[in-house]
């Protein structure tokens, strides 16, 4: 094999490996990036799940304060449903 031959041959080597190696990196980003996605997937879940809750919480105590004031029972500051200390 002549010399501009193996050189030829030696180079076809380099760009191969260089583009395995790209290809491998490429494959690593991606299962990161999959990883990564994956958690901030959670993480927003976990925030709408305390948000519902905090609203189904809100509901709560919007509807027991209404129903005091219906029936007529004082709430937690003392006063009366009309505004008067009892």
């Amino acid at each position: 094999m002549s010399t501009e031959e193996q050189a030829r041959e030696r180079m076809a080597q380099q760009r191969q490996h260089s583009e395995q190696l790209q290809e491998s990196m490429l494959r690593r980003v991606e299962a990161e990036s999959a990883q990564l996605g994956d958690l901030s997937t959670e993480e927003q879940a976990r925030q709408e799940m305390v948000q519902q809750r905090h609203q189904s919480q809100h509901l709560q105590e919007s509807m027991l304060s209404r129903s005091e004031t219906e029936v007529g029972m004082p709430n937690d500051t003392g006063e009366s449903p009309q505004g008067q200390q009892s």
